[in-house]
């Protein structure tokens, strides 16, 4: 990747999509367009390809773990711009050793974060994924992803006991207000699944670094991170754009040529 190369990378999530422009190592703000919002997030991308400085050259990237919204999209975006769309997975690897089960099929975003995180800390670390569903991943020393484990996300688990009481109420999660204990209703239910979802986080990165002999480094990540996290002694960083910043590794190492596996249709400097 050139210094003046542009990228435009695009995470299409399970309800959201996430939107940033690269250029060199910097990876500007992400924005964040609910799923069903295409024209927003069309725009969004055709107006961070129309920053591009002069005489300056880009490729546009997407990964997706929302294949129909991803193909929309992607559709959308080559008929504004007349530019092709580089799938990651499809037109360009994710350089990631992993060590797991025969014929499994992993997230793209697990992995993205994996290779990001990695890439940062050069060390074993954790990746929690905190957003329609909660990941905790690990990756070993050398770079080697294990995989972790996988549990509803918050507002995911507060839509279950609305959708299967009687008299729960559809709320969204949001930090429980101060105190030991849920005084109404709804804080007693974001209580519940924040206590939850950190506990459990909480027990497993023990258990990783049990199995590992050594406790590794945590990083958090996804759209509620902050307000589960943001206290947490526990995480030692949150990076809010972890997998956009994977995309954009992606690019670097194809184009540099380091993934044997990268095809003829890989991006072009």
């Amino acid at each position: 990747m050139t210094a003046d190369n542009h990228l435009i990378v695009i995470s299409v999530g399970n309800t959201r999509t996430q939107i940033a422009s690269v250029q060199g190592d910097a990876c500007g703000a992400p924005t964040s367009v609910d799923n069903s919002d295409l024209a927003g997030a069309v725009s969004r991308v055709v107006e961070l390809w129309g920053q591009r400085a002069e005489g300056a050259t880009g490729s546009i990237l997407m990964a997706d773990v929302n294949q129909p919204m991803a193909t929309r999209l992607a559709s959308a975006i080559t008929g504004q711009l007349s530019e092709e769309v580089y799938r990651i997975g499809e037109d360009v690897p994710i350089p990631m050793m992993v060590q797991l089960d025969p014929e499994t099929l992993t997230g793209m975003d697990r992995l993205l974060n994996a290779l990001a995180a990695w890439e940062s800390v050069r060390q074993a670390c954790i990746v929690v994924d905190a957003g329609t569903a909660v990941t905790v991943d690990f990756i070993d020393g050398e770079g080697t992803f294990h995989g972790g484990a996988i549990a509803p996300g918050a507002n995911l688990q507060l839509k279950s006991l609305h959708d299967h009481t009687d008299a729960l109420p559809e709320i969204e999660f949001r930090k429980p207000q101060p105190g030991a204990f849920g005084k109404s209703t709804s804080e007693a239910m974001v209580l519940g699944v924040y206590a939850g979802i950190r506990g459990m986080v909480w027990r497993l990165v023990e258990q990783y670094a049990g199995e590992y002999g050594a406790y590794p480094m945590v990083i958090a990540t996804g759209g509620d991170a902050e307000a589960l996290f943001g206290d947490d002694e526990l995480i030692d960083r949150i990076v809010p754009n972890l997998t956009l910043i994977g995309i954009a590794a992606c690019a670097r190492h194809a184009l540099a040529g380091d993934a044997s596996e990268a095809g003829d249709d890989s991006p072009s400097a």
